[in-house]
């Protein structure tokens, strides 16, 4: 967050008002903010976007799914991204779950135009999981 201009502080802050988001949907650090799952999933209804997932890899240790997401009134019309879980990037046994979420909240970050900012979704984080 610190690398952002005053002009791109005050486009995120719009966007995050424009979605209602509130203080309890968002974790802000120094460096870095993260939308909740809350925040997400208040984006994605506000903005009608749906996600459909590919499976590119599925192994008992490994989880990729590839997502598809569409939005006609959102800054991309449309966004293919990624979300994967292992046993180097996640310390929760649901590997599935986790790869999903991970896609959809980069997918929804992207259509809106928040990923540019260096805004992520709480489960790229993986300290926590």
């Amino acid at each position: 967050m610190a690398n952002l201009s005053d002009q791109e502080k005050k486009d995120m802050r719009e966007l995050f008002e424009n979605y209602n988001l509130h203080q309890d949907d968002i974790f802000t650090h120094n460096h870095f903010v993260i939308i909740k799952r809350s925040g997400i999933e208040k984006i994605q209804a506000q903005e009608a976007i749906e996600v459909r997932y590919e499976e590119i890899v599925s192994e008992i240790d490994q989880v990729v799914l590839k997502a598809f997401a569409h939005c006609e009134s959102a800054a991309q019309y449309e966004v293919v991204t990624y979300g994967e879980a292992s046993p180097k990037n996640c310390k929760n046994a649901y590997f599935w779950a986790t790869a999903e979420k991970r896609a959809l909240s980069r997918a929804v970050l992207k259509c809106v135009g928040l990923y540019k900012f260096g805004v992520f979704g709480e489960d790229e984080n993986v300290q926590d999981e």
